[in-house]
C-alpha cells in the first residue's frame, strides 16, 4: 500500500478544544500529554484488492482533521484512507486538517491549499464549525464563512461532504436552532452530501475520548470512519470512463 500523504499543514496550531468543550466537563483545560499509543489496526471488515485510478480526497477541517495529539498514522484522514483501501479503493486522502482553525481561519486558507495541491480533488471533506461554537461565533457569520469556502470549492467543480456539528442545548435554543440548520441548509444548497454530526460516536462512548474529554482517541478516530467511511465512498463521483 502506497505511504499516505505527509500533509504540511497536519503539524500546525496543534492544542485548540473542539465543539465537545460546551457539553463536557473539561471546558477550557489544557490537554494533557496523551500517554503512549501503539499502531492501532483500522476497521477492516474485509479486504479486497485495490483497483481503478486514484482517488484524491482533500480532508479539509480543524483538530478532528488534524489528528490532535495522535500519531501520524492515527489520524481521521489516514485511517479514513486505509479503510476505503481495504475496500478497494485506490483511495489517497490528503490531510489538511489545522487545529484550531474556525470557519474563518478556513476560508482564508482554502484558496492557497488547492493552489497547492498540484491537482484537482476528486472529492473535498469540510468540517469546520467546533471551534466557532467555542468562541461564541454567530451562526449567520459561520454560515457565510462556510458559503465563501464552499464557493470556492464550487468554483473549482469539486464535489464536497460536509461534516456537522451540534450546539449544545446550553447555548439557547434560538442560537442552537441556527447553528444545527446551517449543514443541510448549506448541504442543500450547494448538492453536498452530509454527515449529519460527524462526533456522534464520541457521544456516544466517552471512553473514546483523551483525558481532556475532548478529541478522540485513535480507537476514537476509528469509529469515526466507521460512522462515516460509507458515507464518503457514496460521495465520490462515478469514476471517467
Amino acid at each position: 500500500m502506497n505511504k499516505p500523504y505527509q500533509s504540511p499543514w497536519r503539524t500546525l496550531m496543534r492544542g485548540s478544544s473542539i465543539a465537545l468543550a460546551f457539553t463536557l466537563a473539561a471546558c477550557g483545560a489544557e490537554a494533557p500529554p496523551s500517554e503512549p499509543v501503539t499502531e492501532v489496526e483500522a476497521p477492516i471488515e474485509e479486504v479486497l484488492p485495490v483497483m481503478g485510478p486514484e482517488r484524491v480526497i482533500l480532508g479539509f477541517g480543524d483538530s478532528l482533521m488534524a489528528g490532535y495529539q495522535l500519531e501520524e498514522q492515527q489520524g481521521y484522514p489516514e485511517v479514513l484512507e486505509a479503510v476505503m483501501r481495504t475496500r478497494g479503493i485506490n483511495a489517497r486522502i490528503i490531510d489538511a486538517g489545522v487545529s484550531g482553525d474556525t470557519t474563518a481561519a478556513g476560508l482564508q486558507r482554502i484558496e492557497f491549499v488547492l493552489d497547492n495541491m498540484g491537482e484537482t480533488p476528486d472529492l473535498a471533506i469540510v468540517e469546520l464549525g467546533g471551534n466557532d461554537l467555542i468562541r461564541g461565533v454567530v451562526p449567520e457569520v459561520s454560515r457565510e464563512n462556510l458559503t465563501g469556502i464552499l464557493d470556492a470549492l464550487a468554483e473549482r467543480d469539486i464535489p464536497v461532504i460536509m461534516m456537522g456539528m451540534r450546539a449544545p442545548p446550553n447555548a439557547g435554543p434560538e442560537y442552537q436552532s441556527a447553528f444545527d440548520n446551517m449543514y443541510p441548509e448549506l448541504a442543500a444548497q450547494y448538492n453536498a452530501a452530509l454527515v449529519p454530526f460527524f462526533m456522534e460516536p464520541l457521544i456516544a462512548n466517552p471512553d473514546l475520548l483523551m483525558g481532556d474529554r475532548i478529541h478522540p482517541t485513535a480507537e476514537g478516530v476509528q469509529a469515526m470512519v466507521a460512522a462515516t467511511v460509507d458515507d464518503v465512498i457514496a460521495a465520490l463521483p462515478e469514476e471517467e470512463s
